[in-house]
């Protein structure tokens, strides 16, 4: 009862001799990205400030305290007075988040009914960028908790007890609360070390923005990863939004990271993964000729035709890459079998979750292939049929890179625990799906598409590429496809016989773009260039 009597001088008192936690005060470990140099650099950390507010009924001059102190802060005046007329109340909050400088300055304010509390708050240096891989914290009733991304993921590991905060030497000697933090609590928090490196993770968001505005997209996203350890140096998503302004957002859809939560029917970027059963299995080889008529008749009305529904005549596997043709990828398909096809490719495992340490991960959608129809198998040759996440795509597409081998991604690093021991993830051994001969050739086969594209101008004088694009439909709810959306998708491997980086970049409905390779060719090559350029990887021609 004293306590409430005498709140404002308590107030007063207490804050030079014993900082207190009020509304958003709190201790949490921190996420870090990771340089190439392997310095870290936070993501996600604790800023120090205060918080100002007044007790009306002890105010003697509301406009003077507006005039020296709300004015200084951008407090509305309408909303500084309302409050500072309640007579009987006794505290009203004003503003929040004042950093120490803003406020060394106006405590030399001596108002009567002026308070000023310290108060600490989750902080993002880096705002947007990788928002929807970092997370945010927000209260759930009165706990302050993970909330998407990396901060609900490893939400307990970042949590700290209350009894651990503001601790000074009056604390532990009177109410002893060091005590109620036990050692097996301790060794449970740490620090998040991720594997994303800020300069790329900046530049793929640079280029993303770029795509989406460009081309007045839905969203787009990308993935850059190392495929023979499966470490993600980067991962974005756009439309994205501030982390330190997340309430602020129209809509909380945009919370979500699509890389992971999303399924998509892929299109012809699924092409080299057939191709390479196809491989595999020794049904065809790179100069195995097949005659293109433009279309393939299943029989019963079911008519399969190339994208420009065009034939070409007599081609080769090769040129069935090239030219991305529907009809040679479903004579691969053919050749193959449906229950060998089936077999490779449960082997990827699209319909579990990869492991990546995010929340919400999807299954891919694959129920396609348990009837074995040929009609299923002929749309799933081309990419069309079965749905997967960009994630499963780019770890399937990785096996090409690695000899064979589809590893787990992830985007941590190691963690730092409290007590000072480190921790790096254990994550399950890499799947065989291909034997390396397999793809060596396949890679040759995409380096070949890429360096004879728009008559050889991609092709890069020291360095080999391996890649893809797709234009794949979207599916329609109420049956069969949309006719005007399309999802746009490169990806691709380099240096390509060993390679360092594989990127993957999509774009959900651009505008007046009828392809990928017109609307993502170019920040694919760009990135490319950015990456080699800047771990200076050496010359692989």
């Amino acid at each position: 009862m004293i306590q409430v009597a005498r709140g404002s001088e308590f107030r007063k008192n207490v804050n030079d001799q014993y900082a207190q936690i009020f509304g958003e005060g709190f201790d949490r470990g921190t996420i870090y990205f990771t340089s190439k140099s392997g310095e870290f650099i936070s993501a996600a950390t604790l800023k120090n400030g205060y918080k100002f507010a007044i007790d009306p009924s002890n105010i003697e001059n509301p406009e003077l305290i507006y005039n020296d102190i709300g004015q200084a802060l951008g407090v509305d005046r309408d909303f500084f007075m309302k409050r500072a007329l309640k007579e009987i109340d006794p505290y009203e909050e004003i503003e929040t988040k004042v950093d120490p400088a803003t406020y060394e300055t106006l405590k030399e304010y001596r108002h009567k009914g002026v308070i000023f509390e310290r108060q600490d708050w989750r902080f993002y240096p880096a705002n947007s960028l990788a928002a929807q891989t970092i997370g945010f914290t927000a209260f759930e009733g009165d706990i302050i908790n993970g909330r998407y991304g990396l901060e609900r993921s490893f939400d307990k590991t970042l949590e700290r007890t209350s009894s651990e905060l503001y601790v000074n030497f009056f604390a532990e000697v009177f109410a002893n609360v060091s005590q109620s933090f036990t050692q097996e609590e301790r060794q449970h928090q740490g620090d998040i070390v991720t594997t994303l490196e800020p300069s790329v993770q900046l530049f793929l968001h640079q280029k993303l923005i770029s795509i989406l505005e460009q081309w007045s997209a839905e969203n787009a996203g990308g993935i850059i990863m190392d495929p023979s350890t499966g470490e993600i140096l980067a991962l974005e998503t756009v439309p994205t939004f501030n982390l330190n302004e997340y309430s602020q957002v129209d809509d909380i859809a945009v919370y979500r990271n699509p890389i992971v939560e999303d399924l998509y029917e892929m299109g012809s970027v699924f092409k080299p993964i057939v191709m390479a059963v196809g491989l595999e299995t020794g049904a065809v080889e790179a100069d195995t000729p097949f005659y293109d008529a433009g279309f393939v008749d299943l029989g019963n009305d079911i008519v399969i035709r190339n994208f420009d529904r065009i034939g070409r005549g007599m081609v080769t596997m090769q040129d069935v890459l090239n030219q991305s043709l529907n009809t040679g990828m479903v004579y691969v398909g053919q050749e193959v079998g449906n229950t060998t096809m089936k077999r490779y490719l449960d082997r990827f495992e699209f319909d579990k979750r990869t492991g990546i340490e995010l929340p919400n991960e999807a299954r891919g959608l694959i129920t396609n292939l348990e009837t074995l129809r040929d009609i299923e198998y002929a749309n799933i040759s081309f990419g069309q049929g079965i749905a997967v996440t960009p994630l499963h795509l780019a770890r399937a597409i990785g096996s090409l890179a690695n000899s064979g081998y589809a590893v787990t991604p992830t985007i941590i690093k190691e963690i730092q625990y409290v007590g000072g021991s480190t921790e790096k993830p254990v994550r399950p051994e890499a799947v065989k799906v291909f034997e390396k001969e397999t793809t060596d050739e396949i890679t040759r086969m995409l380096v070949n598409l890429v360096d004879t594209s728009r008559n050889g101008e991609l092709k890069m004088e020291r360095y080999s590429i391996a890649a893809k694009t797709g234009t794949a439909q979207i599916p329609n709810p109420q049956g069969g496809y949309y006719q005007d959306r399309n999802l746009h998708s490169f990806i691709g491997y380099f240096p390509a016989y060993e390679p360092r980086f594989l990127v993957y970049l999509y774009t959900r409905n651009p505008k007046n773009v009828e392809f990928a390779a017109q609307s993502l060719t170019e920040p694919f090559m760009e990135t490319a260039r950015f990456l080699l350029n800047y771990y200076e990887v050496a010359p692989d021609r």
